[in-house]
């Protein structure tokens, strides 16, 4: 291709992401004036709405609360995508992974490790995986693992139940296992690009040909993939707050000693709840002398991985069909790993 159909091709991508570069400033302010005002309505919420009733400022006050516990970590996950990037030169990454595809998805769902960010933040840090070149199979591999195969994860999942009940060691062989075995299914499928949103190869198209220096596309990844995730995140926290004032506890904590009925339960809990995973430990504790070890593993794998503020993030990125098929992978597994802890325990 002559240099002349280079740039001709090229331009319309730069004159897309020129055009759209005013909506994506508007947006992003809106985005930011509405959690100030989130923020507000919390803080003032009883004096604001006297007349609201209790349960809609409680759902109110859990939504915002999952929303600002989620905050600090996608911000830190998008920063850690464009280090991906943009800023590590191409190869440095690379030339350190397996030749292998299952021995690349092993490594990669040990990432985790080093970056250990919660389930929110993972979300920007995959993206950039994927910008990178990475497939989709190896991306999701990392995606699920790194909420549980991560030290602070592993920290708090110690200080909450030691070794007891083999609760912690199932959390951590579950959580690399499922990654791992998600990993393989996707890796099956014929057309990887499918996998993915149309907005999401559009973004990529949008970043990629950024034109300018290094700065320069850094704040233009920064604004897109926050203008990305901010709005599923909002959403996700929504649905949260509110599933979790509608659903009665009594009704799950009922059934919380039989071995079966306990796992499908805190199964549900584990979705609606939507906890950041570097701290559902401590939530799952105070279940713990009334549900069977066996549900607390199914809780704490379930959670960080398909909770309703997960799948609206990894719905900015995959299609649904795949997240239809994570979350079955996912509560079955963890159902058959939560089996297993009860008959052990």
């Amino acid at each position: 291709m002559t240099r002349a159909e280079t740039a001709a091709a090229a331009s319309p991508v730069r004159l897309r992401a020129g055009a759209r570069r005013p909506r994506t400033g508007l947006a992003l302010g809106i985005g930011i004036a509405l959690i100030a005002l989130l923020f507000a309505i919390d803080a003032f919420a009883p004096s604001l709405m006297p007349g609201v009733p209790t349960r809609a400022q409680d759902g109110l006050t859990l939504a915002i609360s999952v929303l600002i516990e989620s905050l600090p970590f996608v911000v830190l996950g998008v920063v850690l995508s464009i280090v991906v990037q943009v800023w590590i030169p191409p190869g440095v990454i690379e030339r350190w992974m397996p030749r292998r595809a299952w021995a690349r998805r092993a490594v990669l769902s040990l990432l985790g490790m080093i970056v250990p960010v919660c389930e929110c933040g993972n979300v920007p840090f995959a993206r950039g995986l994927l910008m990178r070149g990475f497939t989709v199979p190896e991306t999701l591999t990392f995606l699920i693992a790194a909420p549980i195969v991560n030290p602070i994860v592993i920290i708090t999942t110690h200080q909450a139940f030691g070794f007891s009940d083999g609760i912690l060691v199932a959390r951590l062989i579950g959580g690399y296992l499922i990654a791992n075995l998600i990993g393989w299914l996707y890796s099956r499928h014929p057309d990887q690009d499918a996998l993915l949103t149309d907005r999401f190869r559009e973004t990529c198209e949008l970043v990629v040909h950024e034109p300018g220096g290094r700065g320069r596309r850094s704040i233009a990844q920064f604004i897109v993939e926050l203008r990305a995730v901010m709005p599923a995140l909002i959403l996700g926290s929504a649905v949260a707050g509110a599933v979790q004032v509608l659903v009665p506890r009594d009704a799950l904590l009922a059934i919380g000693s039989n071995p079966v009925l306990s796992i499908v339960a805190m199964v549900m809990l584990a979705m609606i709840v939507s906890i950041c995973s570097n701290v559902d430990s401590f939530f799952a504790l105070s279940f713990a002398s009334t549900f069977t070890p066996g549900s607390i593993v199914a809780f704490l794998l379930v959670g960080p991985l398909v909770d309703i503020k997960m799948l609206a993030l990894l719905r900015t990125t995959f299609t649904s069909r795949v997240l239809v098929g994570m979350v079955v992978t996912v509560v079955l597994a963890a159902f058959a790993i939560a089996v297993g802890v009860n008959l052990l325990a």
